[in-house]
């Protein structure tokens, strides 16, 4: 089975050449409440998309499914993901959780009107992995490594995968039949640790998921909507052939494992 890609956008043209492209899900992004001040000089993008957005793009795609990141928990939660379901969406994602009662609210709110996804993110979510994974509820887990990285005062947001934090949360979801996934991925041969090897590193995890990064298409400098498809058919196409070549080599994992701890190490020692 192949990663459900992921991709961050508004815009319904992008949508429409991502979904054709072989994306999975298109991802909006209404979080906003809090994610300035914790991400405050990390290489970060801060959304503000909207419930019109939302309707915008679920008019056109017909095949991707729509992913919406709704805020953390507050009083104005419940209304918020009213107001999601009703323009479409198809998977609601909670960011940066940090008690059970956050979720099983969530969880509540959602109603089984679509699918549950949680954002783990924050030290105190790992804790209470064991019990979230016996709630009932959740269809699936994303590890957030961006502000993992934060919580437990990391440098370089990949070292969460060096130290065996992601195997640990991994290997906990999977043992409860949940589909999982974690950080994103640039196209081939870029990004400080090559896509390459973190491609792999989602094949040795069992990963399903992971969200095209900001690298991978930046449609907030390309306004040539041939030169985004161009980008997005060859990036793709590309990022499922070395799947199959992950698929096809389990013999190579572990080598790809040492030489990823060796690189984000590298990368972290020099920062």
């Amino acid at each position: 089975m192949s990663i459900c890609l992921m991709y961050i956008t508004n815009k319904p043209s992008v949508a429409l050449i991502a979904e054709k492209s072989g994306v999975d899900r298109i991802f909006l992004d209404m979080e906003y409440i809090g994610k300035a001040e914790r991400q405050c000089g990390m290489d970060t993008v801060l959304c503000s998309h909207t419930i019109a957005d939302i309707k915008a793009v679920k008019s056109v795609i017909t095949k991707s499914e729509v992913l919406v990141r709704c805020n953390s928990v507050y009083d104005g939660t419940e209304k918020e993901i009213n107001d999601i379901v009703d323009a479409g969406a198809d998977v609601i994602m909670l960011p940066y959780f940090k008690t059970l009662d956050e979720v099983k609210r969530f969880i509540s709110y959602v109603n089984g009107r679509a699918k549950v996804c949680l954002l783990l993110e924050t030290p105190e979510a790992v804790e209470l992995i064991d019990d979230i994974l016996t709630l009932g509820g959740v269809d699936e887990i994303h590890i957030g490594i961006n502000d993992l990285s934060i919580g437990y005062g990391k440098k370089f947001l990949f070292e969460v995968l060096a130290d065996g934090t992601v195997d640990y949360i991994c290997s906990k979801v999977k043992e409860a039949g949940l589909k999982y996934g974690f950080g994103g991925i640039a196209s081939l041969g870029r990004g400080l640790l090559p896509s390459e090897y973190v491609i792999m590193e989602h094949y040795r995890l069992g990963s399903q998921m992971a969200i095209l990064s900001r690298s991978f298409c930046n449609t907030e400098k390309m306004h040539d909507l041939d030169a985004v498809k161009a980008v997005f058919t060859n990036g793709v196409r590309a990022v499922r052939e070395y799947e199959d070549y992950c698929r096809l080599h389990p013999e190579k994992w572990e080598n790809n494992r040492a030489e990823t701890v060796r690189i984000i190490q590298k990368i972290a020692g020099e920062m």
